[in-house]
């Protein structure tokens, strides 16, 4: 009997339609938690509509619309797990794709690794250097590690 994954990442839509496969997603996640020596964790990433995006946004965080990505980090299990709960807008992450120039693909694996490092307890700066911040840093070193494709030769 083969024994459970110990960093368990469920992949979940509710009412909306992604380009990536969910255990493509799931995946990412777990490389990014094996990447950070999380031994074990515990993980849901929900994919929602803006309105439900805009809902969560309002009710925790205070803010008004939709939003591309917010984690609820939620502690650690008695086990030590990581513990947390990931809900991702595509609306949002497609318009941001198309702003950055990006595939939307490579900006919802973005915000994988955006809500996966939440949970794990990074934090980045609210104001303009949240870009130049070290989890940001971090992110892209792993987003180009995990899922960019490698660059043909020349």
């Amino acid at each position: 009997m083969p024994r459970p994954e110990p960093r368990a990442v469920a992949v979940e839509c509710d009412g909306v339609r992604i380009p990536v496969a969910s255990a493509r997603l799931a995946e990412l996640s777990r490389q990014v938690l094996r990447a950070g020596k999380v031994a074990r964790a515990m993980l849901s990433i929900t994919f929602v509509t803006s309105r439900a995006m805009a809902t969560l946004n309002r009710r925790h965080l205070g803010h008004t619309g939709p939003t591309d990505v917010i984690t609820f980090a939620l502690g650690q299990g008695p086990d030590g797990a990581v513990i947390g709960d990931i809900y991702i807008c595509p609306d949002v992450a497609r318009a941001q794709a198309r702003a950055h120039g990006v595939g939307v693909r490579e900006e919802l694996a973005r915000l994988v690794v955006h809500g996966t490092l939440h949970a794990c307890g990074w934090e980045h700066p609210e104001d303009e250097s949240r870009m130049t911040s070290p989890m940001w840093r971090r992110q892209e070193q792993l987003l180009e590690r995990f899922w960019m494709p490698p660059s043909p030769r020349v």
